[in-house]
């Protein structure tokens, strides 16, 4: 069992679940296939598990280093966006809305991707490699949005949050009625969600 699965704080564990996308912050590991460092780039990616027929043997040497995501929704969480080679249109749709959700910041369609990546990278990780969260109204949050609640995370769907686990949502529950709750989802990728971007969630049916 590799270390090679993501949770919604951004930390890369170990768990035999499976994953639905794959993700990229370039090589973590070392030959042995053990993780030396959190991230080597500003880029995360979110990339689907199959593009073009391609193979790859998972943490080969000097590579980047595969991770695993339970949903779309985890990866956002985690800091990740989708990739602009395997998922052409979700990267310009989530630019699109990026912009539309993020309007202080001036930029637009021309405007290149690594500023966006700029302000994720501040947005989801401290200096001290902490995940960094922000307090938001409970009604002004977006369904796709992670929230902390007793030290642990859960998703906002429909008015209800659900527990997360790697194998999947428990504890359905009534989203709190509280002024506010700790959000681990970046703020602009927020933003972006409330423009209309929607996150794929593997919700219990």
């Amino acid at each position: 069992m590799l270390q090679n699965r993501v949770d919604p704080f951004g930390n890369i564990i170990k768990t035999s679940a499976r994953g639905q996308w794959m993700g990229n912050r370039g090589i973590l590991h070392n030959d042995q296939k053990e993780i030396l460092r959190p991230f080597k780039l500003k880029a995360w990616l979110i990339c689907k598990l199959e593009f073009n027929g391609r193979k790859r043997q998972v943490m080969a040497p000097h590579r980047y280093t595969e991770l695993f995501f339970m949903d779309e929704a985890t990866a956002f969480a985690a800091g990740h966006r989708p990739c602009f080679e395997c998922r052409r249109q979700d990267y310009n749709r989530f630019k699109s809305f990026w912009l539309k959700g993020n309007p202080e910041y001036g930029f637009d369609e021309k405007t290149s991707f690594q500023k966006i990546d700029d302000i994720l990278h501040k947005e989801r990780i401290g200096r001290d490699k902490s995940k960094i969260t922000f307090e938001e109204r409970a009604d002004r949050l977006p369904d796709g949005t992670f929230v902390l609640i007793n030290d642990k995370p859960y998703l906002i769907s429909g008015g209800m949050i659900y527990l997360w686990s790697a194998y999947g949502y428990e504890q359905k529950m009534a989203l709190p009625a509280k002024d506010k709750l700790d959000v681990l989802t970046p703020r602009s990728v927020v933003n972006a969600f409330r423009a209309g971007y929607v996150p794929q969630m593997s919700l219990p049916v």
